[in-house]
Formats: C-alpha cells, structure tokens, sequence
C-alpha cells in the first residue's frame, strides 16, 4: 500500500522547477525533480507508487513523448501535463494519450496541488486493487478475518505470533463465530507448503472415524480391498483441522493423544509407523474440562491440545464490526445471485448493530443473503438461525414497525458507542452525550449495558 506522497517533476525552467518544488513539499509529497525526460525515466522504475507531473515542452524527448512511453508500460500511473497558456490543441492531444489531467501555465499552488492529491489518491487505490487481485488469485479460497474491534485486532495479532510456529492450537468459539476462518489464517501464516484438511468430528459416523482420520491397509475389515491414506496422513506437511473435536470417541482420543506426543501414526490393521509432519488446530464450542469432570473427554488430550489456545468472541461482543461484515457479505450474495446490493438506512444498520446475532456471523452471512434476495422482511421478530445451545442467551429483538422500539435501539446504540469511544468512563460518555450522569447510569440499566 502507498504510505506516501510521491511526484516525479519534470520541468527544465529552473525558477519554475524550484517553486514548483517547494509547493509539492508543502502539501506534504515527496518530490524528485528533473530538467528532462531522459533523466526522468531512470526514476521512474515498474510499479513506482507515486506520480508523474511533467511539462510539455522540454529540451530532447517532449512531454508528449513520455507521457506516451510511460502509458504504454502502465496505463494507470497517473501524469499530469503542464501546458502553455492558451494552448488548447496541446492539452486535447495530452488528454487522448492518456494523461490524468492537464495544467495551463500559470496555475495556482492550490490547483496543484489539488490536482496532484486527487491522482495520488487514484494512484493508492489502483495499486491497493491490484494487490488486493494478486492476493486472491495466489489464495483463491482464503477466507477472510474481517473487522476493526480490538477483540479482532487481538485475533490478528495472536494469529501473526503463533502462526508461524509448528505449535497445535485449540480454538474456542460459539457456532458460527469463525473457528475454521481462524484455522485457515494459521495454516497460510505458517507457511506449510502441504494442503490445509478439514473434518468434522460431528459428522462422522464412530465405525468409519479410524478408517477416515487414520487410514487403513488392504484387508483390515470386511470391504478394505485396498489401502486408504488417512486425513492425517495425506495432510503430512501442511495442517488438520479438527472441528467439533468433543464429538471424537473416546476411543479415538487415545490414538490422537499418541499421534501428538509422538509424531508417529499406524494405518488401521498394519504394523509400520509412518513418520508424520503435520500441525493439528482443533476447534470446541464447548467447555472440554467440564466434558473431562463428566468422563465425556479425555483431560490428557485437552491440557496436550491446550498449550496453545485462543477464544473467538461472538459477533454481540464485536458489534462495530457488524457494518463491514454485512457490507463483505453482501457484495458476495449480489455476485452470486446475479443481482444489485441493497440499499439501507443508517436508521436499520443501527438496529441491525443492536440485534441479537445468537447465530454469530454465520447468522449474518445468511441474513445478508436474504437481504439480497429481498426476503429478509419475510421474517417473524423473534426468527433467528442459531443452535439450541444458545437459546438461552436470547433477547428480544425490537419490532421493526414500532417507532418507540426503533428509537430506544438508535438510542442504545449511541449510548454503546460511547462508551467504546471512551473506554467505559461513565463521566466522559455522559458529557459526550450531552447528558447528565445519573440519566446516563438509568438508561445503562434500562438497556442492560455494561
């Protein structure tokens, strides 16, 4: 990304190149003069993050000139063209080669340099898009960690230290709140050239659990005509996600266990130890000691796998990220749908902040897909895509036809903004808000915020 101002100034008048200059630099860019074009082009190498502001008309290779050449090589570096006064065929020429604007001599510092910072900024997003593209096209099916709370900054910042290290991980989190996102991060942080394999233990059967996560030889029971690489095999030299690893049988537990302290692992019905380098992250929505107290899971394996763990927050816990998250999703449901995004008020992205997204961010995914389709009225208030588990945790939604209703959530909203804003000082977000502090700790408690 562009962190700087930057122009390349062509222009062989002295006077004019210095004063020209010292504009450039009071408005903050970083400037490399030159008195010609050819001296020019030796700064202006393959992917130069700034900009080019020449002047027409210059001893050797004319502005024209290089405008043309630099186009060639990359038709979206902005440059910009110094004219002569009155000189109207010149600038419509400079136009239809390419250049991003033109300047008639004499202009105004304040016409620079409004110029320039307009095709800086075009500058900045062009080279972001394109390394936004090469991004995706390196890792096309890379999920991404979105938001800007503090609760995902912590997020970022523990995928960045531990990412790069062969360390298991467990991942803590509600459904829907993003384990396997988290779990793809830490495989594309660790730089493991073998492939990222997921499974979920829930979802498979207890007779064919061995057979899947181990492998098996020709032979070992009725029907193994050949031998099978396990997941854990195949995933040598990359990583092993292990979803809803409470579901793993007791049984399974075990040979886990082993396979972590040793490294090692036995295809089912043979004898020869396989050598293996893969890292495992596996992922709860439950507590896995209290599972351990009930005999459900074996405590030995939870302290091996809990080293290194990290718990994921649930969306209602990291509301301010909910507008770049339903913005994400959105754009990704009008693509797939083949149809135009949807238009809202700030009005109902408050209320949306302010809503219970029991079902966490899978919750929203699948709301933004009914917004799309232009369904999502459809549903009753209390309607909500979430697990059993959390039912309990479940407060009523405002009636989004009741004026009151929709002024309290406006209201509450602020009243949580501010408090984020002000790191829940009570005093500084009362006076933020214009209000007392007694009225402030009232509608605290009627809103039930902390």
């Amino acid at each position: 990304m562009v962190s700087v101002l930057s122009v390349v100034l062509i222009e062989d008048e002295q006077a004019v190149r210095l004063a020209t200059t010292q504009t450039l630099e009071l408005g903050g860019f970083s400037v490399a003069a030159f008195a010609s074009a050819e001296a020019a082009q030796t700064h202006l190498s393959a992917g130069f993050s700034g900009i080019v502001v020449t002047d027409v008309r210059l001893p050797g290779k004319s502005g024209l000139d290089l405008l043309g050449e630099l186009v060639a090589a990359d038709k979206d570096l902005p440059v910009i063209v110094i004219t002569g006064h009155g000189d109207v065929s010149m600038a419509v020429e400079a136009m239809r080669a390419g250049a991003y604007d033109f300047i008639e001599k004499p202009f105004s510092a304040e016409r620079l340099l409004n110029t320039c910072l307009r095709a800086q900024e075009k500058r900045r997003l062009v080279l972001e898009n394109q390394q936004l593209k090469q991004t995706l096209a390196n890792r096309p099916a890379m999920p991404e960690l979105i938001g800007q709370s503090a609760a995902i900054e912590k997020i970022r910042h523990f995928i960045r230290n531990i990412g790069p290290t062969p360390a298991d991980v467990l991942i803590h989190g509600a459904t829907g709140t993003g384990k396997e996102v988290v779990a793809r991060q830490l495989h594309l942080a660790s730089g493991r050239a073998g492939a990222f394999v997921a499974i979920n233990c829930g979802a498979l059967p207890e007779s064919v659990f061995e057979s899947e996560i181990f492998g098996h030889e020709a032979g070992a029971f009725t029907g193994a005509q050949k031998r099978r690489i396990g997941k854990l095999e195949y995933a040598n030299g990359g990583t092993v996600f292990l979803d809803e690893i409470e579901s793993m049988p007791l049984a399974m537990q075990v040979k886990l266990l082993r396979v972590l302290q040793e490294r090692r692992l036995e295809r089912l019905g043979g004898n020869h130890l396989i050598e293996l380098d893969c890292r495992i992250i596996a992922a709860t929505k439950t507590d896995l000691l209290a599972l351990s107290a009930e005999n459900k899971f074996r405590e030995d394996l939870y302290f091996r796998l809990a080293i290194v763990h990290v718990y994921l927050p649930r969306l209602n816990d990291r509301r301010e990220d909910i507008p770049l998250l339903l913005a994400h999703f959105l754009q990704g449901a009008a693509q797939r749908f083949q149809r135009s995004l949807p238009e809202w008020s700030a009005t109902e992205m408050q209320l949306w902040q302010q809503r219970d997204w029991v079902g966490n961010v899978r919750e929203l995914r699948n709301f933004a897909d009914k917004l799309v389709l232009g369904v999502a009225d459809m549903e009753s208030p209390n309607e909500s895509e979430h697990v059993s588990e959390n039912a309990t945790d479940k407060q009523p939604l405002p009636d989004a036809n009741s004026l009151p209703k929709k002024l309290e959530a406006i209201e509450a909203s602020l009243i949580a903004q501010a408090l984020r804003t002000h790191q829940s000082n009570v005093a500084l977000a009362a006076d933020s808000l214009g209000i007392p502090k007694k009225t402030l700790y009232d509608k605290l408690k009627k809103y039930q915020l902390n």
